[in-house]
Formats: C-alpha cells, structure tokens, sequence
C-alpha cells in the first residue's frame, strides 16, 4: 500500500514538473512576444524582398552515362570491373565534369569571358562558371547529370552542352595520349630488356666455355651419366668379385678337408670335368656287365679298365686345372673391382667440381629466364597497346542533351515566402529562448525558494501612478487596488510566520536601490496600523530618505537629530500621519557619518523606547549591496524582509546579498516579489492573480468613502 501511494506521488510530481515547464516555456514566448514578432517580421520582409527583387536563375542539365574504363572491344573482360575501383572512377570522373581544364577549354569555345556579362565582370570566370555547374549522381544508375545555373536559358543550355560534348572529346584525347606513350615506355622497355638478355646469354656462354663442361645442363649432363655408369658397374663388380671370393674359399675349405675337388660343385660342373665323370660311369656300367661274362683278366676287362684309369687320371687334372682357374678368376674379378672403384671415385669428383661450377651457372641461367621472362611480358604488353591504339572504346556517352529551360529554377517565390515563415518563426522562437535563458533574473515564486532558499511572502502588484505620494500611501489611498490586497497579503504572510508576536522590529531593506523597499515599508506600516496595532514608520535610510517625501513631512528634525543627541525625546521627532495608529519618524538632515551613527549605542537605546511605546516597528533601510547599514539595523531588529523587483535583480546578486545578511546571523523573514503588471507585460506569468484581484476587488466597491483619496495635510513641524 505504501509502494502505490510512493508511485501516485512520484507520478503527480512528474506530471507537475512536466505541466511546470510547458508553463515556462509558454511564459517565455509571452515574456518576449514583441522580439518574437520583430524577428519573424523581419525574416518574412527580407525573404519577400529577395522573392520578389532577386534576379531569376535558369537551368539547364545534360545527363551523361559513366562505364567503366576499358581500353576497347578486344578487352571485354575490363568491361565488368566493379566495385571499390569502379566507384572510385565514377567519383573521379564527377570532379573531372568540375575541373578547370575542361571549364577552361569550355569559356574559350563559348567565348564566356569576353561575350558573356556574367563572367565578364569577375577576376576568375573559371571560378564562377564552377560555382554554377552542379553534379547530380543519379542513384543506382551509372547516370549523371550536370546542371548549369544561368541567368539566360539559352546560355546555360549552351554550356551544359559544351561541357558534355568536350568532356567526351577529352576522355578519348586522354586515352589516346596514354595508350601512345604507353606503347612508347614498352618499345623502350622492350630494347633494354633485350640488350640484357643477349649480354647475360653471352655470359653465360663464357662461363661454361672457362670451365670447360658441357654438361652443365640437366639435358646435357654427360658427366652425370657417366657417375651413374661407373656407379653401376662398381656395384656389379663387386658383387661378383665377391661370388668369386667366396667360391674360392669355400674351394681351398673342401681341399683342407680330404675330399676330392672334382666333388666340389663349381668344379664338378666344369665342361671337361663332366664329361669325363660321365665316361668313367659309363665305363664302370660296361665293367659291370662284362664282369658278369669275363674274369677280370680278360682283355677286354682289362681295356675297360685300363680306360676308367686314364680317366680318372684326367678328373684329377681337370679338377686340378678347374681350381686353379677359379682361383685366377677370382682374383682378376677383384682386380677388376678395383680398377671400377677407381673410376667411380674419379667420376665422382669430377662431379663434385662440376656442382661447383653448376651452382653459378644456375644462378645466371635463373636471372636469364627472369630476363626473359619479363621481356615476353613487355612484347605482351606493347602488343596490347599497340592495338589499343588501334581498337579505343569510348566508356562515355550522352544519354539527353540539354534542353531549353522556360521556367526559372530559382527564386521559387512560394516556396521563398513559406520558407521566410517559417525559418523566420524558427529563429525568433530560438532567439527569444536564447535571450530567456541568458535572462536569470528572478522571477517567480519557485526562484525564491528553490535558488534563494528563503521564505516566499507574497507579490506586490505594480502601481500605474508615477506620484510618490499615491505610490507609498496605496494601501490607505486605494484600498480596493490590486496593490493594497497584495500589501494585505504580505501583513498576513508576516502574521503566519512562527513566533510572529515576537517580531516586533522588523526592517525592509533589497539588493540594490530602486526596487521599491521604501514602498513596501510605508504600505506595510499602513496595513499593520489599519488592523489596530499601535506601528511607527522609521526611516533608517540616513543617505537618501524617502519616507518624509511620501507623508509630505518637510523636518529638519528626525532620526539623525536623536542619533547625534540633539533631540533627547523621541516624541519631538515623532509625526502623526492620515492613517489611524501610524507615527512617522523620518530622517531628518543626512549626516556625514551615518554608518557610526546607525551602529551606536544611542540606536539600540531608541529601538528600545520605540518597542515600548508601539506594538510595531518598521525600519526602512538602504539596499544591502550599497553599504553595510542594513546589516547593522537587520542585526538590531526581529527579523529583515527583503524586497525584489521582478525581472530586474539577476539570481547571482540576489543570492549573495541573501548570504550576507545569512551570514550576519539576521533572522530573513521572508521575501516580496514587487512590481508586477498583473494586468500589462507580467500578465502571462500570474495571470490567476490578476483575476482573483478583480473578483474581491469587487468586494470594495462602493464601500469605501471617496475621502479616503483626498491627499493628507503637510505635517509642518520643524
């Protein structure tokens, strides 16, 4: 419950804040009503004088198509280049349509500078005629238009098409010139390229003829091979020196051991040793069978025998030469082993120096092909310029030509007049806001309690009479005024403060003079002495009294005179007024020192007399910010109330004459908001109040007696 009652009143106080500054704002329109008109006027009056006297403005525009650059048909693939570039050659080509060369050549064809009196009269028609050419992109089209502002509609027609027919006339110059000297670069480029070729191919040529290799080429590496044949053979020759070896060891082991050699394989498969093992078996079947017939002895026993013997006999010396054979293989197997190593080991550092060598060779061969390499391209290249000359493609085209305006663009006298309205409402309302806020003058109610923190009394309308007598005698003079409610106002807000019957002294004082504190004094003491209490009017002002002026008193005998003890008795400068219950001490003479004689003893001694003779005491002092007498007096009294004039006293000043008295520890009872036209200027900032005055001033109609205006006597005392 308490949460939404929270919410209701933070709700009612943002409405209220809201609804408070809507309300200043309109204030501030009403406050400056007059500088809002003037402005707004002035605005609108200028505008209808250039409406109606500027001279018309014709114009006329070409519309051009912008594709991208190519260099011709034959370079179609040019044709779809887009993007970031492409928009950057569009925005190039915008500035070129503006560029001085082209404006020049432009005023020269069309005469500008000597036939046309617009350009005639100015120091740089090149500048001018920019300052009328305007470049309108066409969104999302390759479109443009260019847009010449004249005063005549058949020149600005002329130039608009002047400027699209030279532009597309300058385009292919321009391409022609730079396909030429392109073409010129790469023909040079071109001879250079090849004059270093031929000399590092003659280098290169040199090179390989000191060395004396031919092989340094992959295609022509002969040494290479070479390495890689004796390679080979090494590798097989060893292989079979090391069969060779092998048999004859494990030959020499099958001797060692006791057996017959022509058993051992190698050697039992020899040609001769064969055949005769099988002779000896054939033999030795026929031995058999004969055998079998015949006695051992028998002669063709004997001859089969015989035969087996010699045989045998030659096994073993086949065998013995077979081994021997196997042995002498062997050894020239390694001898041939060796002699392949050493040729592989020759082939081998012959190409360790041809690597050497290869190393310098590669790198002339690597620059020779860079060379070359770049000397195709430049062929390419100049090629393609050269039938790029042949072959330009025009990227520009005129899509309308400019044609003849009839009606002039500007002024736009509708729209010149609608515009002086409202831009002229724009800066009289920013203008009237601009001076409202520099305006930090104090105003209102919440000024004084929010800025100066300091009770609000009440407000003083303003009073239309320049008389100082009907002014500070309002309340007893016309009762039934505006004003004379709003002095009854402040007696009442006075009347409700707390421990009010104890604030018997009470002193008026403001910031500066002139905001109406000796009116606010004599009217306070009119209405206090109107409600019965016994109330004395003093002026403490001893530099520049006024009260003597409004009650018509002509003394020479008064304050100063009781201060300086030349009068011992306060009732011989005491006068009687018109208004029931009201005494009036003035003055007197102004002293020379009257800052001593308000500070002394003898004040405070009159103060006290006065408390006992009156029920009310009203000291009228001088402004705060002038001199320090007020602050001496407001220390003496119950209480200050502080007088401003509306509109007049800037926030800051106020704010520092309130911390002055503050800070002297003088009891401020509140402050009055004085000289307000209710029913005139002021009107808009308390209009209610204007209103509630005219209901009860009703109230006093016909009830108060016409003698209450007549003009009180001269008091004559002297």
């Amino acid at each position: 419950m308490q949460q939404d009652f929270q919410k209701t009143q933070d709700s009612v106080q943002s409405f209220h804040q809201d609804t408070l500054n809507i309300r200043q704002v309109w204030h501030s329109i009403l406050e400056r009503r007059w500088l809002i008109i003037s402005i707004w006027f002035s605005v609108i009056v200028a505008g209808s004088i250039y409406a109606f006297k500027a001279v018309p403005i014709y114009e006329s525009s070409i519309t051009l198509q912008i594709d991208p650059d190519s260099a011709g048909f034959l370079y179609s693939k040019d044709l779809y280049a887009g993007g970031m570039a492409d928009q950057n050659y569009v925005s190039t080509q915008h500035r070129n349509l503006r560029s001085r060369s082209l404006l020049s050549d432009v005023s020269q064809a069309l005469n500008l500078k000597t036939e046309d009196p617009r350009y005639s009269k100015s120091l740089d028609e090149i500048r001018t005629l920019q300052a009328d050419i305007s470049i309108i992109p066409i969104r999302l089209t390759r479109h443009v238009e260019v847009q010449v502002s004249h005063t005549s509609p058949l020149q600005a027609q002329k130039i608009a098409n002047k400027i699209g027919e030279l532009f597309l006339q300058k385009n292919l110059d321009d391409k022609k010139q730079k396909s030429l000297a392109g073409f010129r670069v790469l023909n040079q480029e071109a001879d250079a390229k090849e004059i270093e070729l031929e000399t590092i191919q003659k280098q290169l040529q040199k090179y390989r003829s000191d060395k004396t290799m031919i092989s340094l080429l992959s295609d022509q590496n002969i040494d290479g091979q070479t390495l890689k044949d004796s390679k080979s053979a090494y590798e097989q020759m060893r292989s079979q020196s090391d069969l060779a070896s092998q048999t004859a060891q494990q030959a020499q082991e099958f001797i060692a051991t006791g057996k017959d050699i022509s058993e051992f394989g190698p050697i039992g498969k020899d040609e001769q040793v064969s055949s005769l093992r099988k002779s000896i078996n054939a033999n030795n079947t026929k031995l058999a069978a004969l055998r079998t017939r015949y006695r051992d002895r028998h002669p063709k026993v004997l001859q089969i025998l015989t035969e087996i013997q010699a045989d045998t006999q030659k096994v073993k010396d086949e065998s013995e030469r077979a081994y021997r054979t196997l042995l002498a293989e062997a050894e020239r197997v390694k001898s041939l082993e060796a002699n392949s190593l050493e040729k592989y080991k020759e082939s081998e550092k012959k190409m360790f120096t041809l690597g050497d060598a290869k190393v310098q060779h590669d790198i002339m061969m690597q620059k020779m092909k860079r060379v070359e390499m770049i000397y195709d391209t430049i062929l390419s290249k100049a090629k393609e310029f050269d039938i790029g000359t042949k072959d330009l493609f025009q990227n520009l085209k005129i899509v309308e030509l400019a044609t003849l305006s009839v009606k002039p663009a500007r002024p736009n006298k509708t729209l010149a007049l609608a515009s002086s309205i409202l831009v002229g409402l724009v800066l009289a309302l920013v203008g009237a806001f601009f001076i409202s806020y520099l305006d930090d003058s104090i105003k209102s109610q919440e000024d004084v309690e929010n800025i100066l923190h300091v009770p609000f009394l009440g407000y003083i309308p303003n009073i239309k009479s320049t008389s100082v007598v009907e002014r500070d005698l309002q309340a007893h003079l016309h009762p039934t005024s505006s004003s004379a409610e709003g002095f009854r106002t402040l007696r009442a807000a006075i009347s409700l403060i707390r421990n009010s019957e104890r604030m018997k002294v009470i002193a008026v004082t403001s910031t500066i003079p002139s905001e109406g504190k000796s009116l606010v004094a004599s009217n306070l003491a009119i209405v206090t002495a109107q409600t019965g209490l016994r109330t004395v009017l003093v002026d403490a002002d001893l530099r520049r009294p006024s009260v003597h002026k409004a009650f018509q008193l002509q003394s020479l005998t008064g304050l100063t005179s009781y201060l300086t003890e030349r009068v011992s008795s306060i009732g011989d400068i005491t006068h009687s007024s018109v208004v029931a219950n009201l005494d009036i001490i003035c003055c007197g003479s102004t002293p020379s020192n009257p800052s001593e004689l308000i500070s002394s003893r003898r004040m405070v001694q009159f103060l006290e007399e006065l408390s006992k003779r009156y029920d009310r005491i009203i000291l009228d002092c001088p402004p705060v910010s002038a001199v320090a007498d007020p602050l001496v007096v407001g220390a003496m009294a119950d209480g200050i109330v502080f007088v401003t004039k509306f509109n007049k006293i800037r926030k800051g000043h106020a704010v520092r004459s309130i911390q002055r008295i503050q800070d002297s520890g003088i009891n401020i009872i509140g402050l009055v908001l004085n000289d307000i036209d209710f029913e005139g200027k002021d009107s808009y900032y308390y209009s209610y109040h204007y209103y509630q005055n005219r209901y009860y001033a009703s109230h006093y109609s016909g009830k108060i007696a016409d003698s209450a205006a007549v003009t009180p006597p001269v008091d004559s005392v002297s």
